[in-house]
């Protein structure tokens, strides 16, 4: 029985942070039962850095370095950069001719993300960010992924990918495109140190590529219990981030941590230097992974010439059948 194939990616914008690493972990296990094509897609960066690329080359070589510090093998899984495998866009320009726009612009996250990076002074009025979930879909279909593991937000994003594959094959009376399915799973959403949304952009995002001195910064900083006054005063642990990060990071621990938190037997200060040294085991063995690979740069060029190049021949075969019902 032959294995399913996966597609995702990541857009390197910037540093990846270890909310990211459940999503990592996530893919390290899809090696062992799926044929996995994982991208750094750097084209869909520019839909929203197009005046500003400076950075995409660098955050994709620091994206790699994460992914491999996580445990992707590229003995595994293909590792590869979009704009390297010229398919991708080739086929999105294919599917925009039968496409409707109706269809994109109905997209929930369209005019969500207009509204919102709007007010960061960004124009995204650009046929590029419209299309940039007929772009997502050429991703996946070019490998004809069946499956794709996402976040319920994207769900709709995969739906639309589902919808131009029938759309495609009844066109064209040929069954080319597989309808990708998706892989949900359980994702743990860290909160930011400030309990908001964990972004780089708020300066409360705890970086994969950290050290142990910014850890403990980043843990002081840490919002706790406000209700809690003196390092004896009984604390509510379920409003505290600390305690969340217990929960996922230390969960042998976490029943006495909020029992003691409850008594007002245990102090923040003590709480927050308990899960910096946990954070810390728990990271150090990613980060020297990550320093045999930032040693090695030679090491990495090999790593995506190959994985493009593979990308590049799986690509290749679905367009030549594209090309052929297209009569192009």
């Amino acid at each position: 029985m032959s294995k399913g194939r996966i597609f995702s990616g990541m857009r390197p914008t910037g540093r990846l942070h270890i909310g990211h690493l459940s999503v990592l972990e996530n893919w390290v296990l899809l090696q062992k039962d799926y044929d996995c094509v994982y991208g750094i897609v750097d084209w869909h960066a520019l839909t929203t850095a197009y005046e500003n690329p400076e950075e995409i080359r660098y955050n994709t070589r620091e994206m790699l370095l994460d992914w491999l510090s996580a445990g992707l093998d590229p003995e595994k899984s293909i590792i590869m950069v979009q704009s390297h495998v010229k398919q991708h866009a080739e086929l999105h320009l294919l599917l925009s001719m039968m496409t409707p726009l109706s269809w994109l612009e109905r997209v929930p996250t369209y005019k969500d993300q207009i509204q919102q990076l709007g007010k960061e002074g960004k124009d995204l009025s650009t046929y590029g960010f419209l299309g940039y979930p007929l772009l997502m879909t050429a991703d996946i279909l070019v490998y004809k992924a069946d499956t794709v593991p996402v976040g319920e937000d994207q769900l709709p994003h995969l739906e639309l990918s589902r919808e131009i594959a029938r759309r495609f094959n009844y066109m064209y009376k040929k069954e080319i495109f597989p309808e990708p399915q998706a892989k949900l799973s359980k994702i743990p959403l860290l909160p930011g140190v400030d309990k908001r949304k964990m972004s780089k952009s708020y300066n409360n995002d705890i970086p994969i590529a950290s050290n142990k001195e910014e850890i403990e910064a980043k843990v002081r900083m840490m919002v706790t219990d406000p209700g809690r006054v003196k390092k004896d005063d009984p604390g509510n642990p379920e409003v505290c981030v600390v305690y969340t990060y217990h929960k996922i990071y230390n969960p042998s621990e976490v029943e006495e941590i909020g029992q003691s938190c409850r008594q007002g037997t245990i102090g923040c200060v003590a709480c927050k230097k308990n899960l910096s040294r946990i954070l810390i085991k728990n990271l150090e063995p990613i980060w020297e992974k990550r320093e045999y690979y930032a040693q090695r740069p030679q090491l990495l060029e090999e790593i995506l010439a190959t994985g493009n190049k593979k990308a590049s021949q799986l690509a290749e075969k679905t367009m030549e059948e594209v090309r052929e019902v297209l009569g192009v």
